[in-house]
């Protein structure tokens, strides 16, 4: 349950459009050139102004239902903020017929996923579930349509209040630049407008919020005449109108919603405003013009202009910030165009210590560059080569198409306003782009931004003043109290029992998709899944050892090697080979991990081969540039500098080395440090590219619209060109033979939220108790119903989630309990999760148990549906020797479990009086009080993870 920004697919094909089908059709529609692209649905309305749109696609046993309510947080007032959010969040606890806290463990029990979003414009939840609880979805979703507001009392309004204040500490009051767009909108839209507060609301306004407050809010906008219901998936028609109608027919409607009118502002001058942030190790300059709302042809054209102006290495900002200027190492430019105003926004985190009135310069510059180069023919063709990919990828998914029809339907009036969003789309000219920047961008006002880190303010761009920005004081927690009411809540009339939950019926069965697997000559591992459904194909080539073969004297090779890499081929310059790939409408990244480095790649099917020819040419093929590699390293030694104050990059850091101790490579981050990073050279790239590129420790994976024969054929080249080495994996002790409890606190000053890990090294993944320990878990703090979770967030509203889990790999990995909790609640929190693992021990009910083995084994209907779940099925198929059927083996060991095995894993798995205790906050408020708390020692340690004196932390 979040803030989210969700946006309308648009697509357009370079050359043609083709019709989409239903993906329970597998034959190709020949005669689709002509017709658009679509999705195939039916809509009709409930006599109570319910919007009800229908999608069938049989392909997997599931079905998505999401309903979109016509309110975000543009339709709050002025000191009542942040309503619509608040309000998602009251939706998850209970209804007139429904338990609190119910929500999602039904969903959880019947295998399904659910949540919820807010954004400017609007609110949506959503579910995901096998075919089979569609009934029970509709029961749940319309009880708190038409059933809730009696169950608005002040003790569960009071929860919520604290859990969504959490969520503001932890995204923005604790966040590098978290302040930024409160900054932004505020200063851009003129008081009152819509959009000049956030979605997640004032601080203030959230805690002054009554429940009297609340009802009006509900009963104005939550009513079946201001709401779309959209079901995607494998349903039969004739029994979902009728159980459409039963379950939501008799809700009435309520008040009605005018529509929003469209509200653009401009500025008479720019506004200048500066922050120094408790977070940013950088400086970021932001600028930002007004501009127009959405489906506006001219947010069309601007969309195209952010793309031309930052994206890829002949974009002017980056020739001019990165190349020239080196101030940064990576400009955006974008477009945001919402459903009553819209803004441009050019964003720049700069290097460490760059002065933003050169920033601000530097754009200018690349301002007349861009005037002066103009757009081209083929600008406008490599950005619209892409969006027939994403547009696929959008719709890979019940739920991704839900959203989609259910957007179109609420802002444009038509669920099929696809057909109109293309043709807008292709309207675009080069000339059109440039008509955009003139009449928009070239010489208008504008809002600018700079956020600095404290102590700099000789780094923020002249004439600029102080933003007003409100940070919440630390202070001693005070529990709120709220008397309980006992009255019996009140229940609204209805033609039927709704406290009776429907019937669910069987269960869809366990079909896994068949898979292949081929070794070639020269040692690559190929596997693969043939799914036909979109024509997509999804790649992933992995190469054993990554961060693990790191030299810890010259540490982060690796993670350079998946940039350089990236940076053209013997035969493309940089700038070529994006070009090339921008063109096939394919993405093509390379990353690196604590064991591999991943080249992963995406693209429609009938480019697989230009795309895997690319692949080929980048692995085999380096281009080893010098310029590239110091840009490179410039951009990483930032990077490290900025995570040095973000507390849980910070968490993560000091808990590895604590857990893995200073000999092991996971005690290290992957990125390296400023001297490692600083060290490098090209030849230590050479060295390990010679050393440790081979396929001999590599495993090629695809899925999509191809089969065996077509993917061996893509890659024979790089079978016949590749020539193996032998390389061998380097061992390393890891130590699991902690014998106390040791609290380790990392001092953020006036941090507003503490970033908590708990644990100790556990297990491998290869371990034959790794997946029965992950099962163990599960109620513990594997989902949202697990024990920490439901105390610390639904129960105290300290945090915004909690959590626990094992991770591991053939190396073994960490079991870890963490959240982020206020500031205030540090000791109490710490000690929850203390006393839950070991209350864990005692063991759990039969109850909870079933809910476990229903929530394991029957998500597993959701667990093939996506290209992308499908690459992940393979990659642990093949990382780990697994059986094509593991996921069989994985739900007997589900269906076996016993309390006394759940009982006897937990006694044998979780010791919190051996765990190591990570706290990242502030010190001064919190460190003391647990001296006093039974730990065997207490330590204060730097962001290094070393040691030092508690005195040197200012009260």
């Amino acid at each position: 349950m979040t803030n989210i920004s969700f946006k309308p697919i648009a697509i357009m094909l370079s050359f043609m459009l083709i019709s989409f089908v239903s993906c329970n059709e597998k034959e190709e529609n020949k005669d689709s050139a002509e017709e658009g692209l679509s999705i195939e649905y039916e809509k009709y309305e409930l006599d109570n102004g319910l919007n009800v749109v229908l999608h069938q696609d049989k392909s997997d046993p599931i079905v998505s239902v999401a309903i979109q309510y016509g309110v975000g947080s543009n339709r709050e007032k002025q000191g009542r903020t942040g309503f619509a959010h608040l309000f998602e969040h009251m939706l998850f606890q209970e209804s007139e017929n429904v338990p609190q806290d119910q929500f999602f463990k039904k969903i959880q029990d019947v295998g399904g996923t659910l949540n919820g979003g807010t954004w400017q414009d609007g609110t949506i939840y959503y579910e995901v579930v096998p075919k089979n609880a569609l009934e029970m979805v509709m029961w749940l979703e319309s009880d708190r349509m038409g059933y809730l507001i009696n169950t608005v009392t002040k003790s569960a309004f009071a929860n919520q209040q604290e859990v969504v204040q959490n969520e503001k500490r932890q995204r923005v009051d604790n966040n590098p630049y978290g302040h930024t767009s409160w900054v932004i909108d505020k200063n851009l839209f003129p008081e009152g407008h819509p959009y000049s507060w956030q979605v997640i609301g004032e601080l203030e306004d959230l805690q002054n919020a009554t429940v009297e407050d609340v009802k009006e809010f509900y009963d104005k906008f939550y009513g079946p005449n201001n709401a779309t219901l959209v079901i995607a998936g494998d349903f039969n028609e004739e029994e979902t109108k009728k159980m459409v109608e039963k379950y939501f027919g008799e809700i009435k409607k309520r008040q009605e919603v005018e529509p929003l009118e469209v509200q653009n502002v401009s500025l008479e001058e720019s506004k200048r405003l500066y922050h120094e942030d408790n977070f940013a190790t950088a400086p970021q300059l932001n600028m930002v013009w007004p501009a127009v709302e959405q489906y506006n042809k001219d947010a069309y054209a601007l969309n195209f202009l952010g793309e031309i102006l930052s994206d890829g290495k002949e974009a002017p900002l980056y020739k001019v910030l990165v190349e020239e200027k080196e101030l940064t190492s990576q400009p955006y430019a974008f477009n945001s165009a919402n459903q009553i105003a819209g803004k441009f926004r050019i964003l720049v985190t700069a290097n460490s210590g760059v002065d933003l009135d050169s920033v601000e310069a530097g754009i200018q510059e690349a301002f007349q560059l861009f005037e002066k180069e103009g757009v081209t023919e083929r600008d406008i063709e490599r950005i619209k080569a892409g969006l027939e990919t994403d547009f696929y990828n959008g719709i890979s998914s019940v739920l991704g198409k839900s959203f989609q029809l259910a957007q179109y339907d609420v802002f444009a009036g038509d669920p099929g306003f696809i057909s109109k969003d293309i043709e807008n789309i292709k309207a675009v000219t080069k000339e059109d782009v440039m008509r955009v920047y003139n009449e928009y961008i070239k010489d208008k006002p504008f809002v600018l931004t700079s956020f600095v880190p404290k102590g700099e303010m000789d780094l923020i761009a002249e004439n600029s003043e102080k933003a007003q920005v409100v940070e919440e004081e630390i202070t001693e927690n005070v529990e709120t109290e709220v008397a309980e009411s006992n009255e019996e809540i009140k229940k609204t009339p209805s033609s039927f029992d709704r406290s009776v939950q429907p019937e669910i019926g069987d269960s869809p069965e366990l079909n896994i998709p068949e898979s292949w697997s081929v070794n070639l000559d020269n040692g690559l591992e190929v596997y693969g899944i043939e799914q036909n459904e979109l024509p997509l194909v999804n790649f992933s080539l992995v190469l054993e050892g990554g961060h693990l073969l790191d030299n810890l004297d010259k540490n982060g090779v690796a993670n350079l090697m998946s940039d350089i890499l990236m940076e053209g081929t013997a035969n493309k310059t940089p700038a070529e080979l994006e070009e090339a790939i921008d063109l096939l409408g394919a993405s093509i990244n390379m990353y690196t991990t604590d064991e591999s480095i991943v080249i992963r790649g995406n693209t429609l099917k009938r480019n697989f081969d230009a795309t895997m020819d690319l692949v080929r040419e980048i692995i085999l093929e380096p281009r080893w540039d010098e310029k590239e590699l110091e840009r490179i390293k410039t951009s990483t030694i930032n990077s490290i500098k900025r995570y040095e104050a973000d507390p849980n990059r910070i968490a993560s850091n000091v808990y590895d080395k604590v857990l893995y101790g200073e000999d092991h490579p996971f005690a290290h981050p992957t990125l390296g440090t400023e001297e490692s990073v600083k060290s490098i050279t090209m030849q230590d790239l050479k060295d390990y590219y010679n050393n440790y590129f081979s396929p001999s420790v590599s495993r090629f994976h695809v899925v999509g619209d191809l089969n065996k024969e077509e993917a061996l054929a893509a890659i024979s080249e790089m079978e016949s060109n590749w020539e193996a080495k032998e390389v061998k994996m380097p061992e390393f002790e890891v130590k699991n033979d902690r014998d106390k409890a040791s609290l380790y606190f990392v001092d953020i000053p006036n941090a507003k939220q503490s970033v908590i890990n708990i644990g100790y090294v556990a297990l491998p993944r290869t371990s034959e108790d790794f997946y029965p320990a992950e099962v163990m878990n599960y109620k513990l703090g594997g989902s949202f119903s697990g024990n920490v979770n439901l105390i610390l967030r639904e129960e105290k509203g300290y945090t915004y989630g909690a959590r626990s889990g094992f991770s591991g790999s053939k190396i073994p990995g960490t079991f870890t309990a963490s959240s982020s909790v206020r500031t205030n609640t540090t000791g109490e929190s710490v000690e929850i999760f203390r006393d839950q693992i070991s209350k864990y021990k005692e063991g759990i009910s039969q109850e909870d148990l079933e809910f476990t083995k229903n929530a394991l084994i029957k998500s597993n209907a959701r667990r093939f549906e996506t290209q992308g779940s499908l690459l992940g099925m393979l990659q642990e198929m093949s990382a780990y020797d697994l059986d094509p059927k593991y996921i069989e083996k994985e739900e007997d060991v589900i269906r076996s479990m016993t309390l006394e095995q759940h009982k006897e894993l937990a006694n044998k798995l979780l010791d919190e009086s051996k765990m190591a205790y990570l706290v990242v906050g502030d010190a001064a408020t919190q460190f003391q009080q647990f001296k006093d708390m039974g730990f065997d020692e207490v330590i204060l340690l730097n962001k290094q993870g070393e040691e030092v004196k508690f005195s040197k932390v200012k009260p």
